[in-house]
């Protein structure tokens, strides 16, 4: 085992034992799977919005994770209050911009929330983030098609530059940097584009990485190996089947994580032209 897939696996150790509170702000179609997903992988999920509170569950929980799914200006009004109260409590936050270029709206409040939030994680797909740094792609609603050609490690090295955070982005394979360093995780499975609200779970379950580990690129390269490895497990078992069953599988996936869910099922090496440190660049997945 690498060393840095024994950092990984620790990580989900900390998390399975520390059930750390998840503080999610998210859109109404995800929340019971973003719930149940967090229970499933061995964190604790709370779903609090009113603004009346939002500071005061921001302040004891170990992330906060805001969702634009479904927006209202009171809603971005609540996730600020709820953001600078972590900030103050140094709890990490991450934001997930769902459907930032769809409208001029979208694109603002997840543009303002970034302003007037220290957001420790940024987590969209190609189109999203893209759209988040000047750069007009199409996007349709919420959804986006496949990443363009060469990947998503020049974007999200580009994204953590430019927005001081670090950036996760999803599609084929993975990209995950903070401006110096990138990471590409292999794993998951298209059947995860068939079920709604698997991205916004996959910010959430980032989100109870970051709660253990003050190292953000670590968490989140630790959440997007493990969330792809249980997601590959579960479409291998559901292969003859749909969606449906797939869903079902990959929560009692996630339950079944250990340390060793990642052989064989996700793979995580640095970008080219990464500074990656000596011994963290090795493969976690079957061995080439």
């Amino acid at each position: 085992m690498s060393l840095l897939e024994k950092e990984l696996s620790r990580l989900l150790t900390q998390v399975q034992k520390n059930r750390p509170l998840v503080h999610n702000m998210t859109n109404s179609v995800v929340t019971n799977f973003t719930a149940n997903g967090l229970y499933a992988l061995g964190a604790s999920p709370v779903m609090a919005y009113a603004p009346e509170e939002v500071a005061d569950m921001a302040a004891v929980a170990g992330a906060v994770v805001l969702n634009i799914g479904t927006l209202t200006a009171e809603l971005v009004e609540a996730m600020i209050i709820a953001g600078r109260s972590a900030n103050a409590h140094g709890v990490p936050v991450l934001l997930d911009p769902v459907g930032a270029g769809a409208t001029r709206f979208r694109t603002e409040s997840a543009l303002r929330i970034m302003r007037e939030v220290n957001v420790s994680l940024l987590r969209g797909n190609a189109a999203e983030i893209a759209n988040l740094v000047g750069e007009a792609r199409e996007i349709k609603g919420v959804d986006v098609g496949d990443s363009e050609s060469g990947g998503n490690a020049p974007l999200a090295m580009r994204a953590a530059r430019e927005l001081g955070t670090v950036v996760a982005i999803t599609g084929r394979e993975d990209a995950i940097a903070d401006g110096e360093r990138c990471r590409i995780i292999s794993g998951g499975d298209a059947l995860l584009t068939q079920v709604t609200g698997t991205g916004c779970l996959l910010t959430s379950v980032l989100g109870a990485f970051a709660a253990v580990e003050r190292d953000t690129l670590l968490a989140g390269t630790a959440g997007l190996a493990f969330y792809g490895a249980a997601a590959a497990r579960a479409a291998e078992r559901t292969a003859a089947f749909g969606p449906g069953s797939f869903q079902t599988a990959f929560l009692d996936e996630l339950a079944k994580l250990h340390p060793h869910s990642l052989k064989g099922y996700a793979a995580v090496r640095e970008a080219a032209g990464s500074g990656a440190k000596a011994g963290m660049g090795t493969g976690t997945g079957t061995p080439r």
